[in-house]
């Protein structure tokens, strides 16, 4: 009975709160009363509209407090803010930004904190200031706008104190570490421009040894920088990894038989970026050749490359001799295979996997569409080995986004290619309904058939010139508007407009080698290979990229969230010791390519 009249009379002094005359146009925010969400609730029904929608208003709140955003919601859409305050305005934009962030909606959260009254937010307590900065904050970086998300973070950073400091800290850094090389570089003063300049100093250099110095550089020229005087965490790890610095690298790559012109590139590549190095002023390590194609067995390469001195291999290309490497328990010497060996566990400590997969690019498409606003797939994927393992790539990697995958289809011949199609967008089950229709009135019916509107794009996996077949087809088979994303296979690097015409508008990941065309290394590389600037590119970009990773390795084990901006994409390092690529994305238009701007890599 007590706390029952207890309940009551913080509620009247609440109502009291409410309903007196506010000492400025702002007015106040609702203050946290004793009562339930359902004695405010009923206390609405009985007020007039003013004071019930501040009752209503605070009912949300305590529901969202009271981890029932579902409540919240239902009681927020009952709100009108022309009833409200400006300081009840912000309260509820901010909640109703909050739910959107929890239904994955973004744009919805960003657009609610447009509202004319977060105007006059810095004329609110600090507690409603910080809450309502925070969720913009992180409404921008599940947007996919990084850089306004760091802004908002270091602005904010003065207001916070304890763990919400320190996460606040380290999530500043976890996003300057996913930023574009664009952004990463943009000018900026101040705070943010000394946390830029640490990304930048950090991302740049090439070494575990010309890391842990960069960032011992940038704080000596910082001292009084937040992230001088506490390093985020993944760089006080990096700042105490041991330093091993590399002096000898022996690259074990064919120089005959069927892969020799793909090894060439690889070894081109690498050897490119070791001379960049070398006029850059670094101590590159020595690079020794070995033929993969005349060495007895990998035992005697590895002791051969042990009496020479190599701390590290680069290579073999050839499947068969890394399925070796994979079955092995251990190795002599650290390795960066390059190719797979198919083997999901069981490979040695020492051994590290990197390749142009084409289950990355799979995985890109299905971050890509997801970021997108896509939910509903299908897929087109060549018949056979190769399009069943991009095909489970795209399928795994989609579902665990949280999108359908509602068909599939295997490409066959372009003979079939209409039907298949016709069968994925279900437009015979249209046509058999439009028959069964005139048999039933008697009359013929100019109807066209009807695609299946529940496809929100095709995942679309092919050869140049599949993809010039396909895309018309679906044209003509009433789907010509459905979005395609697709893998890098089907752009050859020619810059041949009328090869890519019959393309437009397909949305496509590719290496920044082939899409970064004002890049220095790439113009120097292809003034020596000028097959380097078409779809051989590819391969000089992992050549590269292997020479970036070899001094790596270590760090990207020790410190799993590591990312290497490559020539090849983003690189990083899954559990089972293989680098994974993320790639930038491009688009069609009227057979010239164009760059869009990166999501989350």
């Amino acid at each position: 009975m007590i706390a029952r009249l207890l309940s009551v009379l913080c509620l009247v002094g609440f109502l009291a709160a409410c309903s007196g005359t506010p000492t400025s146009t702002l007015g106040e925010l609702p203050r946290t009363p004793q009562a339930s969400v359902e004695q405010l609730l009923q206390k609405a029904e009985q007020s007039p509209p003013a004071l019930a929608a501040q009752l209503r208003l605070a009912a949300a709140d305590k529901a969202f407090t009271l981890n029932n955003p579902a409540r919240a919601g239902q009681i927020l859409q009952q709100v009108s803010l022309d009833q409200l305050s400006p300081a009840e305005q912000v309260l509820a934009s901010t909640l109703q930004a909050e739910l959107a962030l929890l239904r994955n909606r973004p744009q919805s959260a960003l657009q609610a904190l447009e509202h004319p009254s977060l105007q006059r937010l810095g004329e609110l307590p600090a507690e409603q200031q910080v809450r309502t900065r925070l969720v913009r904050a992180q409404a921008l970086e599940a947007d996919n706008q990084l850089l306004p998300a760091v802004r908002e973070r270091v602005s904010i950073a003065p207001q916070l104190t304890g763990a919400a400091a320190q996460d606040n800290h380290e999530i500043i850094w976890a996003l300057i570490a996913r930023l574009p090389t664009d952004e990463a570089t943009s000018p900026a003063d101040g705070e943010l421009g000394a946390w830029l300049a640490l990304g930048v100093a950090v991302r740049d250099a090439i070494t575990l040894e010309l890391q842990q110095a960069a960032i011992d550089n940038w704080r000596n020229a910082n001292p009084d920088h937040p992230a001088a005087l506490r390093l985020p965490e993944p760089l006080s790890k990096l700042r105490a990894l041991p330093s091993q610095p590399l002096s000898k690298i022996a690259l074990l790559l064919p120089q005959e038989g069927q892969l020799a012109s793909v090894a060439r590139a690889l070894r081109d590549g690498f050897m490119s970026a070791h001379y960049q190095a070398q006029q850059a002023g670094f101590n590159p390590p020595e690079i020794v050749l070995y033929d993969s194609t005349q060495i007895e067995s990998l035992e005697a390469f590895y002791r051969q490359a042990q009496a020479d001195g190599a701390q590290l291999v680069v290579g073999p290309l050839e499947k068969p001799l890394v399925k070796q490497l994979g079955d092995l328990p251990q190795l002599p010497i650290l390795t960066l295979a390059l190719n797979y060996d198919d083997a999901g566990e069981g490979s040695p400590a020492q051994l590290f996997q990197f390749g142009l997969a084409a289950e990355d690019e799979a995985r890109s498409a299905a971050r890509r569409a997801w970021n997108d606003g896509m939910r509903r797939a299908v897929a087109l994927v060549p018949r056979g080995e190769w399009g069943d393992r991009v095909l489970a790539a795209f399928n795994q990697s989609w579902q665990a986004e949280g999108g359908t995958l509602l068909d599939a289809k295997h490409i066959d011949q372009p003979v079939q290619l209409a039907g298949q199609i016709a069968d994925l967008f279900q437009l015979r089950q249209s046509e058999a309904r439009a028959q069964r229709l005139k048999q039933t009135l008697g009359v013929e019916l100019a109807a066209e058939p009807a695609r299946r509107a529940d496809v929100d794009f095709i995942f679309l996996a092919a050869t140049p010139l599949q993809a010039q077949q396909i895309k018309p087809t679906l044209t003509f088979q009433y789907a010509g508007d459905v979005p395609v994303y697709a893998t890098s296979h089907l752009y050859s690097g020619d810059s041949n407009p009328a090869q890519y015409r019959d393309l437009s508008g397909i949305r496509f990941c590719e290496t920044p080698w082939l899409l970064d065309e004002n890049n220095p290394l790439r113009e120097q590389v292809i003034q020596q290979w000028p097959q380097a600037g078409g779809s051989l590119g590819r391969l000089y970009a992992m050549g590269i990229d292997a020479y970036l990773l070899a001094p790596r390795l270590a760090q990207l084990k020790a410190l799993p969230e590591t990312r290497i901006d490559g020539y090849s994409g983003r690189l990083s390092l899954n559990s089972q010791q293989r680098i994974e690529r993320e790639l930038p994305w491009a688009e069609f238009q009227g057979g010239t390519i164009r760059r869009l701007p990166d999501y989350n890599l």
